[in-house]
C-alpha cells in the first residue's frame, strides 16, 4: 500500500470520526468501508501511471 493511501484512509477514518459526533452514521459508514478497501490492498493506486500517460500525450 502505497503512502498516498496510507494517508487518505488515515483522513477517511479520521472523516468518519467527525461524521459520528454529527449524527451522520450512513455517510460514516460509507467512509469506513473506503478506508478499509484502501488498507486492504484490493485497491490500486495508479495515480503515477496516469500522470506519466498524460504526460506522454501531450509531448506528442
Amino acid at each position: 500500500m502505497s503512502d498516498r493511501m496510507k494517508k487518505q484512509a488515515a483522513q477517511n477514518r479520521e472523516a468518519a470520526r467527525q461524521l459520528r459526533k454529527r449524527g451522520k452514521d450512513d455517510e460514516a459508514q460509507r467512509l469506513e468501508d473506503r478506508a478499509a478497501e484502501l488498507e486492504s490492498g484490493r485497491v490500486t493506486d495508479v495515480t503515477d501511471t496516469v500522470s506519466g500517460l498524460i504526460s506522454w500525450a501531450f509531448r506528442r
